[in-house]
């Protein structure tokens, strides 16, 4: 067990890879942007999903249907004057989703900042290992 902030278990074992916790339905491109759009706003429009992240209206509805099957979204179809409509909104576990998400984003970038010389110091040199040393077991 490990905390979350990555530190190793009081029993001394290494804690996982932080890919180990990313969501593949949170984690896939349009899913993503869909979670962080809806974050921003109490209420987002099928329409304006569909312009900012560039995706047909089948695409959208396809990745809408995986969110909300997760409870990860609320998908609300209604009229606005004569026009059908179709709203989203981000439920609580789909703010904890995306939340979970980005702090093993975060966790990723530390481990990548963490190793990583700038070029203009090695420019010939290999990269440096990462912090830990992977222990192989028989």
């Amino acid at each position: 067990m490990t905390g979350p902030d990555d530190t190793p278990a009081p029993d001394g074992t290494e804690p996982p890879h932080p890919v180990t916790g990313l969501d593949d339905v949170v984690h896939q491109r349009v899913r993503l942007g869909i979670l962080t759009l809806a974050h921003e706003a109490r209420r987002v429009e099928f329409g304006f999903l569909r312009a900012q992240l560039e995706l047909t209206a089948g695409n959208l509805s396809q990745h809408l249907g995986v969110l909300e099957a997760a409870g990860l979204v609320q998908v609300e179809k209604g009229y606005a004057g004569k026009r059908g409509r179709t709203w989203i909104t981000l439920t609580a576990a789909g703010d904890a989703a995306l939340a979970a998400e980005i702090a093993r984003l975060k966790q990723l970038i530390a481990r990548v900042e963490a190793t990583t010389e700038p070029a203009a110091t090695a420019p010939d040199r290999p990269r440096r290992p990462p912090a830990r040393q992977a222990i192989a077991h028989p």
